[in-house]
Formats: structure tokens, C-alpha cells, sequence
């Protein structure tokens, strides 16, 4: 676990607990590693989870299959970021999407239970755990409420510019990169990648941005 502090160090969830506490913090809690391949499943659509992830090394996609096999992508979480907090922590009994990995990745487990009830110790930083996790859940919220948004666009342009321009806002600058490459990028705007590819070069014949894989630039 040593070799990870200073990816925990900027985890959320730690905002305010000393470097020396984040041993004796993370066995309090039970906290438990596990390796995963590129393209395992951590958690499968339809189980019940007690636990939430935070991706100590690689990447993962929370994402939605529907019968007919579409993929909708939800979120990519990188290093340093947590996942299914929310339906751990609400005892959801039914998990209503699927978390994969994308790289080889190491995550770190942490039961929700454990986290919120003191232990008998009564170490300090309990509470501030709960008050950081609050936050966390929070301004996902907000960022679940700002993808709602993008996805309720009539039009593929229309969902491509808004979506992009939220990322060109998030980077300052009207040159960003993006986390999806194009399959991803469909997925996650729910439209057709043939549609969209289209929609993307009309987009530059227009002048209206540049693009290079996941490199893009309002004009």
C-alpha cells in the first residue's frame, strides 16, 4: 500500500487526514487490493455491492447494456478516483450498471459500513470521512445532472457541442483533450458513432472546430 500514498493523498475521500494516518486509517476500515486485467468486470449489473472502489493505478467505465446489447457510458474514472459510493453507501440491492476495467488496474475496496460507524477505537477521523464522502456524492450529482443535460439534446450536433463545449470550459481553454476515443465518445452521448463521425466533420467544414483524435479546438 505504501507505493500508492501519493495517489491517496489526492484522493477526495482523504481531503484533510495527515499522511501518517492513512495506514492506520485504511485498517480501520478494513480496506482490501485487488488486481484486475484489462477488460474484467469489478462489479456486474443486477448484483449488490457493500463496498465502493477507488482506482489506485489504471481505469475503469461505470456503463449500461441494454437488451439489445448498446452500450451507454456513464463515467471513465481514472487513478485517484472512486466509484459506486453512491449505491454501496444506499444498499442499493440491485446494481443497475456494470463497472469495467480498460487497463490493467489496481483498486482499492472499502466497505461502506465500516466507514460510516465509528469503530470502537473511536478514531478521529471518521467523521471527517463522512463529511468528505457528502461532498463526493454531491458533486457527482451535479456533474449526473450536467451529463442529463448534454444527453437531452434533440440532435447529435447539438449533444456533440454542448458536450464539448462543458470540456473546453473544465480545461479553460478552447484547446482540450477528451477522455473517450469515438466509440467511447458515442457511447457516452447515447448516437450512433457512424452518425456522429459524420456529424464531427461537418462540424470542422463548417469552421466551427479542429480535431485530432481526442484532441479537439473550438474555433
Amino acid at each position: 500500500m505504501k507505493k500508492y500514498l501519493d495517489v491517496l493523498k489526492e484522493v477526495n475521500l482523504f481531503t484533510g487526514i495527515e499522511e501518517s494516518e492513512l495506514q492506520p486509517l485504511l485498517s480501520c476500515l478494513s480496506a482490501t487490493t485487488a488486481h484486475y486485467e484489462k477488460g474484467q468486470t469489478v462489479f456486474f449489473s443486477g448484483q449488490s455491492i457493500k463496498q465502493f472502489g477507488i482506482v489506485l493505478s489504471g481505469q475503469i467505465q461505470v456503463v449500461q447494456d441494454d437488451y439489445q446489447g448498446n452500450r451507454s457510458i456513464f463515467a471513465k474514472i481514472g487513478s485517484g478516483n472512486m466509484f459506486g459510493e453512491s449505491f454501496a453507501c444506499a444498499e442499493i440491492k440491485t446494481l443497475p450498471v456494470s463497472v469495467i476495467t480498460t487497463t490493467g488496474s489496481e483498486l482499492l475496496f472499502i466497505d461502506c459500513r465500516r466507514l460510516a460507524v465509528p469503530c470502537t477505537k473511536a478514531c478521529s477521523f471518521h467523521s471527517r470521512l463522512i463529511q468528505n464522502l457528502l461532498n463526493i456524492v454531491s458533486m457527482k450529482n451535479i456533474l449526473l445532472t450536467q451529463k442529463i443535460e448534454i444527453t437531452s439534446k434533440r440532435t447529435t450536433r447539438e449533444k456533440l457541442l454542448a458536450y464539448l463545449s462543458a470540456e473546453a470550459k473544465k480545461a479553460r481553454s478552447n484547446r482540450f483533450n477528451i477522455p473517450f476515443n469515438r466509440q467511447e465518445l458515442a457511447d457516452y452521448l447515447s448516437v450512433e458513432r457512424s452518425a456522429m463521425s459524420a456529424e464531427l466533420s461537418k462540424l470542422r467544414n463548417d469552421g466551427v472546430l479542429n480535431f485530432h483524435k481526442n484532441q479537439f479546438q473550438l474555433l
